[in-house]
């Protein structure tokens, strides 16, 4: 992986660059919260965001988007509408580079999608470092750094963005910019190395993931269960802003008086009470206790099983957006029978 360096009061002058590889999207400020949306100007840019209220994966698996169009004469015709725009994703976060990375063991691993392999390679990724905010507990799902899934990755080191060059894309970009980017000096080296540990040092959240699994294996009976039944609203809002939750609900949509229509994908989530729901009216997840157990174990058990780790990335957006406060941490804490989560 190479690594160079880009002066901060040079930032505005490769974001012009930049624009030659596709539309630049960043975090721009949305009351008191923060969205990725298309620029206008890059003064809207707030690099500075703690986190934003949808994930990344609405770029890549939509929020409701039509895969096929089908007639009598024609039969059953693709959608690919969007498929190949090239953007520009500017200052994305570690947990949510890994977020990405989770998906990609989904939708490009034995069942590949080709809607999500198709954004996935139309898109690409500047991320940026950052410190943890309220709720973030990202070190200890072991996503608070990116070793791979971005183009290009910044880390602040004072007057200068030590930048690691992921892909051959982002060694594009870089050479793109000429002489913008400079080498890196020993100096710059010891000054990343005070930074990184003093952001390991911020988190004000640690949770022991060793024997996770195994907990929620041994705790599958627990009561714990039935008092987060008792409070969960089944909202699914915790699935909306979850930057790896990939549940989806398929619809036909058939033209009235004709014999076409279209197939189409909307996000689900396994806490709704229909999402267990099948033909003959039968539901294996009634209560509302079952579903958000099988959530919890989908992401710190069954995910582990499949694919060697768990799908939560620790970035905290589930416990910002639930509206009677379950806390997954709490949660994990509870069910390691612990008193709290230490610092």
């Amino acid at each position: 992986m190479k690594i160079r360096k880009l002066p901060k009061d040079k930032l505005d002058l490769f974001t012009s660059v930049v624009q030659q590889f596709g539309e630049v999207h960043a975090p721009v400020a949305q009351g008191q919260d923060f969205a990725f949306k298309r620029l206008n100007r890059w003064s809207e840019a707030r690099l500075d965001y703690t986190r934003t209220i949808l994930p990344l994966k609405k770029y890549f698996l939509p929020p409701r988007e039509t895969l096929f169009r089908y007639t009598q004469g024609e039969g059953y015709v693709p959608v690919r509408e969007g498929l190949n725009q090239r953007i520009v994703l500017f200052g994305v976060h570690a947990c949510d580079i890994y977020a990405l990375n989770v998906l990609d063991l989904v939708f490009a691993g034995k069942y590949p999608d080709p809607y999500y392999q198709a954004r996935r390679k139309s898109i690409l990724i500047i991320g940026i470092d950052c410190l943890p905010a309220d709720h973030c507990f990202c070190r200890s799902m072991r996503d608070d750094f990116a070793d791979r899934g971005f183009d290009l990755f910044f880390y602040d080191i004072g007057t200068y963005y030590l930048t690691f060059i992921g892909t051959s894309r982002g060694d594009d970009m870089v050479n793109a910019a000429g002489s913008l980017f400079e080498a890196v000096s020993s100096g710059d080296v010891e000054e990343y190395k005070l930074r990184s540990a003093a952001k390991r040092g911020s988190f004000k959240i640690d949770v022991d993931i060793r024997d996770l699994p195994e907990i929620f294996e041994l705790q599958y009976k627990s009561t714990i269960w039935e008092s987060f039944g008792e409070k969960c609203l089944s909202c699914g809002a915790c699935s909306m802003v979850c930057p790896t939750c990939y549940c989806f609900d398929m619809q036909d949509n058939v033209e009235l008086g004709s014999q076409s229509g279209s197939r189409v994908r909307n996000w689900d989530s396994c806490v709704f009470s229909s999402h267990a729901l099948v033909g003959g009216g039968e539901n294996f997840r009634k209560t509302r206790a079952s579903r958000v157990k099988y959530r919890f174990y989908h992401k710190q058990r069954g995910f582990v099983a499949e694919y060697g780790r768990p799908s939560c990335v620790g970035c905290g957006r589930c416990i910002s957006a639930c509206p009677v406060g379950i806390d997954i941490v709490a949660a994990i804490v509870q069910l390691q029978g612990v008193q709290h989560a230490s610092a």
